[in-house]
């Protein structure tokens, strides 16, 4: 008998002031599945907003009854990936980033605008590597870069401290 596939769940994750009115929403929803502990989920998908989160730790939500939805509540554990935006300025720039990204081992998600793209960066890319040769992007004025959550061994490699998740 085949498995069945993992029931998903959508979780509110609330914007602050400045990101919701860039976002134009409150709140993003990602997707989570079910963890072994009662209110502990794993998210499933690479925001395009929220700040500190990549795809796979586990985060705690509360229910909130008013809103009808799962809401964050706190970061519990990461899963090694990190989230990389980037905002394609230049359209010429897109076949060199999706090469890029298909080079390094990454999945992507794009926003509607197909400016915005939320990337997911797995614990065995090379971070440093990847982050060299997208900031060389950058520096030419084709993308802008935002690392919305750096795993801790991709913040070893390129050596930020702990705070900067």
């Amino acid at each position: 008998m085949a498995d069945k596939p993992e029931r998903l769940y959508k979780v509110a994750f609330d914007l602050p002031d400045k990101t919701a009115d860039w976002a134009r929403a409150s709140s993003e929803r990602l997707w989570t599945g079910k963890t072994s502990v009662q209110m502990e989920v794993q998210v499933r998908n690479t925001p395009f907003y929220v700040k500190g989160i990549a795809f796979g730790d586990i985060v705690r939500v509360r229910a909130d009854h008013e809103r009808r939805e799962f809401v964050f509540e706190e970061f519990v554990s990461e899963a090694g990936h990190s989230t990389v935006r980037v905002i394609i300025k230049d359209d010429d720039a897109r076949d060199m980033i999706d090469a890029m990204l298909r080079g390094f081992e990454c999945s992507w998600e794009i926003d509607t605008t197909g400016y915005l793209w939320a990337i997911d960066v797995p614990p065995h890319v090379d971070y440093v590597s990847m982050r060299v040769a997208l900031l060389r992007v950058a520096d030419e004025g084709k993308i802008g870069i935002e690392e919305g959550a750096l795993a801790r061994a991709h913040r070893d490699g390129i050596g930020l401290p702990e705070s900067d998740r």
